[in-house]
This record gives C-alpha cells, sequence and structure tokens, in this order.
C-alpha cells in the first residue's frame, strides 16, 4: 500500500528577558496539535540567542513528538492491536 502525505510545522520563537518559548504547530489535515517549550539564559552566561532558539524550538518539538507518539498508542490500541507480552517478574518462580 502506497501512501504519501504532507503535514505542516509551524515553529514560533519569542524572548524576553533572558527566557525563549517556543511554540511548535503541526498540521496533519485531520488534527492540529501544539507542542511548546522554553529555554532560559543564566543571567551570567553571554547572550547568543541562538542556543535558546535552538533549545526551546527542540523541546518544543520533542513535546510534539511525545503527543504524536500517544495518539499513536491509543490508535493501536483501538485497532484492537496487542503490545508485546509484559516482562517476566524477576525472582525465582512459584
Amino acid at each position: 500500500m502506497s501512501h504519501t502525505v504532507e503535514w505542516k510545522v509551524r515553529l514560533y520563537l519569542f524572548e524576553e528577558g533572558g527566557t525563549t518559548k517556543a511554540r511548535a504547530v503541526i498540521d496533519t489535515g485531520t488534527t492540529v496539535l501544539t507542542g511548546h517549550g522554553t529555554a532560559h539564559r543564566n543571567p551570567a552566561d553571554t547572550e547568543v540567542p541562538e542556543i535558546g532558539d535552538e533549545l526551546a524550538a527542540g523541546r518544543a518539538m520533542q513535546d510534539l513528538g511525545r503527543q504524536l507518539v500517544e495518539i499513536a498508542e491509543r490508535d493501536v490500541e483501538g485497532a484492537g492491536a496487542t503490545g508485546p507480552d509484559p516482562r517476566p517478574a524477576a525472582g525465582w518462580s512459584m
């Protein structure tokens, strides 16, 4: 089965007073999810905006990824698929 889709991701960055905030929005065509991330600069550190942007954006994308995995796991359960067998208990068998 061939399947091709395009998902659009927008990333918004805001910096104020040593804190960078990121908002990542993904639009799958059927679902819109928003991820958030922040980065805080130590006042003693040199001001390098790109570092705050990278950290905040990366954290927002990680948040989006977590949400997508959670949705996929619920969809798998809803489709009646079974997961792997649970790990056996450690210790001696009874």
